[in-house]
């Protein structure tokens, strides 16, 4: 038990790592799975560039996306966005913030299946292969025949023997692409962090603070609701069978789910640590939590959107 609470606690404490983790080891063994089994070049001047590009983007595409859908934020943003509720989205500049930091959150894992398959090296070489631009450039003071027998190299059918040693420069070209994106990434996201970190309005310890707060108020809000959830329903079945009128149950309003629901914002005055938080305290001043001056988006805190009800086990 002691053990299972141990991981448990670990899991708590560092779930996006070990989220963004196996993210990227199952896209690097999804990648690694497609380029052996799945991935047969057709080695035709035709077909070689475009299919080998699918192999390397549609992928990547798809994992992007997904990125999207698999986002809590991304549902804070569009939901109540509709025609009926658009002073609920906040500014444009703000939206295109969370929209800015969805986007890298989301192209972690189809940076990792590009920069995978530029290393493993069959995508590129097939998709290489049959560009017109890269055979001039690749067959200078090669054999006649070598522009027409470059499809032919990534299934080794190339007659020409210094036209296969060409397989060679494709599989290192595309290995330093790799390198190169990988070294690029590593960079921004450095370069990004140590930026929004020194432009954080809150200390270091403050932020640790924060996230177990999260934690906490997500816990509690789950079990709570749950617990509400389960009288509400108990009531209505009760009444439903036995003809009787329900007993009075004060449930949230749609107006306040919507409050609760919607992007955070910092404000340096009054410096709330959830939208639930805030609601709470600004209610009693003003029935509304609406942007007031000062209120930003601090890169830095985006966690707080990210808290999502089923981010931890309940209670």
């Amino acid at each position: 038990m002691e053990k299972f609470r141990a991981v448990l606690d670990l899991h708590l404490k560092h779930h996006s790592a070990l989220g963004y983790g196996l993210v990227t080891l199952l896209t690097a063994g999804g990648e690694r799975i497609f380029s052996t089994v799945v991935f047969q070049c057709p080695c035709s001047a035709a077909w070689n560039l475009p299919y080998g590009l699918v192999f390397l983007l549609v992928p990547a595409l798809a994992l992007f996306l997904l990125g999207y859908v698999l986002s809590a934020r991304t549902w804070r943003l569009i939901t109540g966005c509709g025609c009926r509720a658009r002073a609920s989205c906040g500014s444009g500049l703000r939206g295109f913030l969370v929209c800015a930091q969805l986007s890298a959150a989301a192209a972690l894992a189809p940076l990792t299946w590009v920069a995978v398959a530029l290393l493993g090296g069959a995508f590129y070489e097939c998709a290489a292969s049959g560009s017109a631009v890269l055979a001039q450039r690749l067959c200078l003071d090669r054999d006649h025949n070598c522009a027409a027998e470059l499809p032919l190299v990534p299934c080794h059918e190339a007659k020409a023997s210094d036209v296969q040693d060409l397989l060679k420069d494709l599989k290192a070209q595309s290995q330093v692409l790799g390198w190169i994106l990988i070294a690029a990434v590593i960079i921004v996201l450095l370069i990004f962090t140590c930026v929004s970190r020194c432009l954080s309005p809150v200390s270091f310890l403050q932020l640790k603070f924060w996230k177990i707060y999260l934690e906490q108020e997500q816990q509690i809000l789950k079990s709570k609701a749950t617990e509400h959830a389960t009288e509400l329903a108990k009531e209505n079945v009760k009444c439903f069978f036995e003809g009787s009128h329900p007993k009075e149950c004060n449930t949230p309003s749609v107006k306040e789910w919507q409050q609760i629901s919607s992007l955070y914002t910092f404000n340096q005055k009054d410096p709330y640590y959830s939208m639930l938080h805030k609601y709470v305290n600004r209610k009693e001043k003003t029935q509304s939590i609406r942007s007031t001056e000062g209120d930003t988006v601090i890169p830095v805190l985006g966690f707080v959107d990210s808290s999502s009800i089923n981010s931890t086990p309940g209670l």
